[in-house]
Protein backbone atom coordinates (compact mmCIF):
# COMPACT_ATOMS: atom_id res chain seq x y z
CA UNK A 1 0.00 0.00 0.00
CA UNK A 2 1.20 3.24 -1.15
CA UNK A 3 0.79 6.88 0.52
CA UNK A 4 -0.48 8.68 -2.22
CA UNK A 5 -1.02 12.45 -0.64
CA UNK A 6 -0.65 13.72 2.27
CA UNK A 7 -2.59 16.82 3.84
CA UNK A 8 -1.95 18.77 6.95
CA UNK A 9 -5.20 20.59 7.86
CA UNK A 10 -4.65 22.30 10.86
CA UNK A 11 -1.31 23.77 12.70
CA UNK A 12 -1.56 24.13 16.33
CA UNK A 13 1.29 26.04 17.84
CA UNK A 14 0.41 25.96 22.01
CA UNK A 15 0.66 22.56 23.44
CA UNK A 16 2.15 19.11 22.09
CA UNK A 17 -0.92 18.37 19.29
CA UNK A 18 1.30 20.29 16.14
CA UNK A 19 -0.71 19.39 13.26
CA UNK A 20 -4.32 16.86 12.41
CA UNK A 21 -3.47 15.81 9.36
CA UNK A 22 -5.34 13.65 6.64
CA UNK A 23 -3.52 10.90 4.97
CA UNK A 24 -5.04 8.54 1.08
CA UNK A 25 -3.65 5.42 0.48
CA UNK A 26 -3.38 4.05 -3.18
CA UNK A 27 -5.83 7.27 -4.42
CA UNK A 28 -8.69 4.92 -2.61
CA UNK A 29 -8.44 4.84 0.76
CA UNK A 30 -8.21 8.10 3.06
CA UNK A 31 -7.87 8.39 6.58
CA UNK A 32 -8.49 11.77 8.58
CA UNK A 33 -7.55 12.72 12.17
CA UNK A 34 -4.12 11.53 12.63
CA UNK A 35 -2.26 13.77 14.46
CA UNK A 36 1.35 14.65 14.98
CA UNK A 37 2.46 14.99 18.55
CA UNK A 38 5.68 17.03 20.15
CA UNK A 39 6.59 15.15 23.66
CA UNK A 40 9.96 15.05 25.17
CA UNK A 41 11.69 16.80 22.48
CA UNK A 42 10.01 14.12 19.76
CA UNK A 43 7.86 14.10 16.91
CA UNK A 44 5.24 11.22 16.69
CA UNK A 45 1.84 10.68 15.40
CA UNK A 46 -1.46 9.18 17.38
CA UNK A 47 -3.93 7.21 15.26
CA UNK A 48 -8.05 8.07 15.09
CA UNK A 49 -8.88 6.56 18.11
CA UNK A 50 -12.59 6.85 19.88
CA UNK A 51 -13.23 7.12 23.52
CA UNK A 52 -14.14 3.37 25.32
CA UNK A 53 -17.02 3.29 28.03
CA UNK A 54 -14.05 2.76 30.41
CA UNK A 55 -12.22 6.37 30.00
CA UNK A 56 -9.63 4.60 27.66
CA UNK A 57 -8.94 5.13 24.06
CA UNK A 58 -8.53 2.26 21.18
CA UNK A 59 -7.30 3.29 17.86
CA UNK A 60 -10.13 3.23 15.35
CA UNK A 61 -7.12 2.55 12.46
CA UNK A 62 -3.97 1.80 12.49
CA UNK A 63 -0.88 0.17 11.15
CA UNK A 64 -0.29 -3.64 11.60
CA UNK A 65 3.58 -3.99 11.74
CA UNK A 66 6.21 -1.70 12.78
CA UNK A 67 7.97 -1.26 9.12
CA UNK A 68 4.88 0.40 7.69
CA UNK A 69 4.04 2.56 11.18
CA UNK A 70 7.23 3.75 10.42
CA UNK A 71 7.53 4.58 7.09
CA UNK A 72 3.76 5.96 7.41
CA UNK A 73 5.02 8.60 10.46
CA UNK A 74 7.98 9.11 8.49
CA UNK A 75 6.01 10.71 6.08
CA UNK A 76 3.56 12.26 8.00
CA UNK A 77 6.38 14.54 9.92
CA UNK A 78 7.80 15.05 6.70
CA UNK A 79 4.91 16.35 5.54
CA UNK A 80 4.49 18.56 8.83
CA UNK A 81 7.77 20.32 8.94
CA UNK A 82 7.46 21.09 4.69
CA UNK A 83 3.87 22.02 5.03
CA UNK A 84 5.43 23.95 8.33
CA UNK A 85 8.09 25.67 6.39
CA UNK A 86 5.48 26.67 3.50
CA UNK A 87 3.35 28.30 5.74
CA UNK A 88 6.10 30.07 7.38
CA UNK A 89 7.43 31.46 4.20
CA UNK A 90 3.78 32.21 3.43
CA UNK A 91 3.39 34.56 6.55
CA UNK A 92 6.44 36.32 5.58
CA UNK A 93 5.80 36.60 2.21
CA UNK A 94 2.62 38.15 3.34
CA UNK A 95 4.31 40.45 6.29
CA UNK A 96 6.41 41.66 3.70
CA UNK A 97 3.77 42.74 0.98
CA UNK A 98 1.55 44.77 3.98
Amino acid sequence: MMISDIKIRKFFSEGPMKAVVSVTFDGALAVHDIKVINAKDKYFIVMPSRKNPDGTYRDIVHPINAEFRAELEGAVIKAYFDGLETAEFSDAKEALEA
